[in-house]
């Protein structure tokens, strides 16, 4: 589409492609173990691309369809709620990056998130596998885990303000 203008029907059809491909490498995340985390940061890549090609508005749905294909057809629960959880985030990063002190909104955003959702993947989900695994790996280790998860969230924020600048 060189020198023409981007329709709204291109912007769809983008909107859908990418979409149909984030729910594809949603479901790739029980072949390797790490990808529980991999995928959803991925799909947020992809999300960013969406968001900068068609728009806020296409974006918005983006995440929602990825988000509840993910949640019924990935085989990996767990990724597909990380997503649903964080998946949104190239949509509002603009804004908190707006605010004074952005880092400290954006890690609240995060540890919030992630709290609130293994909470409810274990407490109201039932993924007692989750609170066996917590358990095994002690209040110290966990810790470590919330803490190595802060790094790779602002690696990934800050390849999202890298890589796809306009």
């Amino acid at each position: 589409m060189a020198g023409s203008k981007r329709t709204p029907a291109y912007s769809m059809a983008l909107g859908g492609v990418l979409a149909a491909l984030a729910v594809v490498i949603m479901s790739l995340g029980t072949i390797i173990p790490v990808a529980t985390y991999v995928c959803p940061a991925i799909c947020m890549l992809l999300g960013q691309v969406v968001l900068k090609t068609c728009g806020g508005r296409v974006a918005w749905a983006w995440y929602g369809a990825v988000a509840l294909l993910s949640v019924l057809l990935a085989p990996d629960k767990e990724a597909a709620a990380v997503f649903a959880a964080l998946g949104y985030y190239p949509m509002v990063k603009p804004r908190l990056e707006k605010r004074k002190l952005p880092w400290l909104w954006k890690a609240a955003l995060f540890n919030a998130v992630i709290l609130a959702l293994y909470w409810l993947l274990i407490h109201l989900m039932g993924m007692d596998a989750l609170a066996e695994e917590f358990a095994e790996a002690g209040a110290v280790m966990t810790g470590v885990m919330l803490a190595l998860g802060n790094v790779v969230f602002f690696l990934l924020d800050r390849v999202l303000s890298k890589r796809f600048r306009r």
